[in-house]
């Protein structure tokens, strides 16, 4: 008999447009694993309903999602991928599990610290992003779950409700794991890691004029052009080299250190690879985007596979409280 596939599962949240940052760090693998494992992949719209209070823009933002990820090689014939809020049953099951968590649990979690010391306000909503996280991952009974190193103690909060519930009503959830997405250093226009919050993002499908005006504006330090210069603390080499070959890096390593050349001539470097590397994607996403209902309908159809593995882990779990399985409408 054939051994099933890992469950895996991961949500990006809509807060703006997608970068460099965004890529490297997640996106690049997701697409990868689609071979490798049973995905799944969700817009997490209501995560983004803890800093998005416009409408319009959460539409736009998880439109531009959903463009990217079929532009960048998803396949929705192999990953299942939706939008969260098109499967409510993950907000029941937020609830129920609610209700076997410890409140110091939450008050523990580093990222609410950090986000309202950066002037986010305090909102329930934000206090409890752990649990929805947890609802995320356990709903659809997931092993596996590739994350950024600032996301591990939601995932090990995610461990400890699960072995919570099961063991005041029965073994109904797998303990799901992390997986570290593969650390790329991503740095910003000003040198520190590229974060929207940070207003220092390349976004991936920037082209043209626009691409080279951020480029450009890659700050970078005053060693004259004929000095020779360390490859190693320069944010423009390791932009570069995250798209180099193993030879291009060396070759440009040497110019750095023999001297003769000015920044200039390698953020020209790098506007070429950005436009080489994503200009297939960015074809795909223009062509995508005059079909949003053929976008519409894959989001549609992931809801409804997505839903159906919700709606039958909410059975069991509605069953292990004891509450009916089905609604009795």
């Amino acid at each position: 008999m054939e051994k099933a596939k890992k469950r895996i599962l991961s949500g990006t949240q809509p807060s703006g447009k997608l970068h460099l940052g965004n890529y490297f760090g997640a996106i690049k693998q997701h697409i990868a694993l689609q071979d490798e494992a049973e995905c799944f992949y969700f817009i997490a719209d209501y995560h983004a309903l803890t800093t998005i209070q416009d409408p319009v823009k959460l539409r736009e933002n998880v439109r531009d999602v959903a463009l990217a990820y079929l532009a960048l090689g998803l396949d929705p014939d192999k990953a299942v991928f939706f939008r969260q809020s098109d499967v409510p049953e993950v907000t029941e099951l937020t609830w129920i599990l609610s209700t076997v968590t410890n409140m110091g649990l939450l008050e523990r979690a580093v990222s609410y610290k950090e986000k309202t010391e950066k002037g986010i306000e305090a909102s329930v909503g934000l206090f409890a992003y752990p649990m929805l996280m947890a609802s995320d991952i356990l709903i659809y009974r997931s092993h596996l779950v590739p994350v950024g190193k600032d996301q591990v103690q939601h995932i090990e909060m995610t461990q400890d409700i699960a072995g919570r519930f099961n063991r005041a009503y029965g073994n109904v959830f797998p303990i799901p794991n992390y997986r570290l997405d593969k650390e790329s250093k991503v740095p910003g226009t000003d040198g520190q890691k590229m974060s929207k919050s940070y207003g220092n993002t390349i976004e991936i499908f920037a082209e043209g004029k626009p691409l080279l005006k951020t480029i450009r504006e890659i700050k970078t330090d005053s060693t004259p052009v004929a000095e020779p210069k360390d490859p190693e603390e320069s944010n423009l080499f390791a932009l570069y080299s995250l798209f180099a070959t193993e030879e291009e890096k060396a070759a440009l390593a040497a110019r750095y250190r023999a001297g003769g050349m000015g920044y200039s001539v390698v953020k020209d470097l790098l506007y070429e690879k950005i436009e080489s590397t994503f200009a297939p994607a960015r074809e795909r996403r223009k062509q995508l985007a005059q079909d949003p209902a053929h976008v519409e309908n894959i989001l549609r159809k992931g809801a409804l596979r997505a839903r159906a593995e919700a709606q039958q882990t909410l059975g069991l779990v509605r069953e292990a409280v004891g509450m009916h399985a089905k609604s009795a409408v």
